[in-house]
């Protein structure tokens, strides 16, 4: 998720577990700090962009790793503070900032490796964008209550509330793409499509409008679907995922590295001389994040020195018209 969310979750987690034992501004301080710290690791070079983009979300976000940091940082805030005395409860504010961070960004569709170093897995549930506003509002309005407030009154109260708030809307979010894959399952079927595998998630900013992706052979499928359709069946584009440059790109590292990040959703295209593998999951048809030129037509295929990220974006203003009108019920064809 966005760092700003990061840092109301940090804040709200260390002031719900601290209470009144300490300052507040302290407990927000140090949850804050400590929600964010796992996201350090874009600081880090890793030789190229897609290795920059895979290995992001790695051993930072780790449940082993950030439990093991959680015990020497809250002794040594406790021991800053000179309250050693609540050292056991500044382990546990720390520890719960540090963990909610990674679990957390599971829920997006990025993919995050909870399980090193016993497992590389990149773990993603896809239920929430990585800016919701919805989700956002409630922590920063309690956690800026409890602050003002100095903790004093309901403010701790309404701290808690809007914790509350952020983890019933995140249960929604589960709840909303269940549904939204029930509706896209039976549209599929419908129009004879074979999904081998089915990506749901929202589109940005909310989740009344979402996207599913379609794997079918040598295809992929996307189409919309918005909460306020009335049921209405999905209608699904096709694409060409590239297959026919798959014997050409097997061999080359960041093809297999984005391959298997992205769980198979993903298309080899050429444009002119230039050879690109791309992660269907970020983006929307034609426009993706991650966009990588990964070689040039020779003979044979000759890989890059180091891929190349060309993120692709669409015009924005016709882009959030679009997205607007869409996620109301309104039938629109996309932005191609």
């Amino acid at each position: 998720m966005d760092s700003v969310t990061h840092l109301a979750l940090g804040a709200a987690v260390g002031m719900a577990v601290m209470g009144r034992r300490t300052a507040v501004w302290k407990a927000a301080l140090w949850g804050a700090a400590a929600n964010t710290l796992p996201d350090l690791d874009v600081l880090t070079e890793h030789g190229d962009a897609i290795s920059n983009m895979v290995l992001h979300r790695g051993a930072t976000h780790s449940l082993f790793w950030l439990s093991l940091l959680s015990l020497p940082l809250g002794a040594a805030i406790a021991r800053l503070h000179g309250e050693q005395a609540l050292w056991r409860r500044w382990w546990l504010a720390i520890w719960l900032a540090l963990v909610t961070h990674p679990l957390l960004d599971l829920m997006t569709v990025y993919g995050t490796r909870l399980a090193l170093p016993f497992s590389d897995w990149p773990y993603a549930v896809g239920s929430i964008f990585i800016i919701d506003p919805l989700f956002t509002l409630p922590l920063l309005a309690g956690a800026g209550w409890a602050l003002a407030s100095r903790g004093g009154g309901r403010a701790l109260q309404a701290n808690a509330a809007g914790l509350l708030l952020a983890g019933a809307y995140l249960a929604w979010t589960v709840a909303a793409q269940a549904q939204v894959e029930r509706m896209a399952r039976a549209s599929l079927a419908v129009q004879g499509i074979a999904a081998e595998q089915l990506l749901v998630t929202p589109t940005a900013f909310n989740t009344v409008l979402w996207r599913v992706v379609a794997l079918d052979g040598g295809r992929y499928h996307e189409g919309f679907y918005s909460l306020l359709d009335g049921g209405r069946a999905m209608h699904f584009d096709a694409f060409d995922r590239g297959s026919a440059l798959a014997p050409a790109l097997r061999g080359i590292a960041g093809v297999q590295q984005v391959a298997a990040f992205s769980k198979g959703f993903y298309k080899l295209h050429a444009e002119g001389d230039e050879l690109f593998v791309t992660d269907l999951r970020m983006g929307q048809e034609p426009a993706y994040v991650f966009n990588f030129a990964v070689a040039e037509r020779h003979s044979p295929v000759q890989p890059l020195a180091r891929p190349e990220q060309r993120s692709e974006s669409p015009e924005l203003r016709a882009g959030l018209d679009w997205l607007w009108r869409r996620a109301l019920g309104e039938e629109l064809a996309p932005p191609r």
